[in-house]
């Protein structure tokens, strides 16, 4: 089975992240996530998260450096995800993908119901930021 290439933005603004939950009828309903999407043909991984922030949050953020990646094997296969430490200057407010968006706490991440994927890229961003 092929490893599927997923980005995904820990979007800061001030001293909270985004996190945001799965709307029921997709694959992980429920579950929060840093917001992200699949790398398409011909994109890199950072023109790919630009354009999927734009497509399902309306938002622009500026990349300031890659963050950490992690493999996670579901039932209907294996993803990579990569994760970018991002900055936006703008609010979002809705989302295509999501049926809530919250901003949070670092130290709080491990309190909400997050995607299997996320979780390892949340502890490493606990224990970073601890300091």
């Amino acid at each position: 089975m092929d490893l599927i290439t997923v980005v995904c933005g820990i979007i800061f603004k001030d001293d909270l992240v985004l996190i945001c939950r799965r709307k029921p009828e997709k694959s992980l309903g429920g579950y929060w996530e840093f917001p992200g999407g699949k790398v398409e043909d011909g994109e890199s991984n950072e023109e790919s998260l630009l354009r999927e922030l734009i497509e399902e949050l309306n938002l622009k953020v500026k990349i300031k450096q890659h963050f950490f990646d992690t493999v996670h094997q579901y039932d209907n296969g294996a993803i990579k995800l990569i994760s970018f430490i991002c900055e936006t200057e703008n609010i979002a407010s809705e989302s295509t993908d999501h049926d809530q968006l919250e901003w949070v706490k670092v130290s709080d991440l491990l309190d909400w119901k997050l995607a299997p994927a996320d979780i390892p890229i949340a502890k490493k961003l606990i224990e970073e930021f601890k300091g």
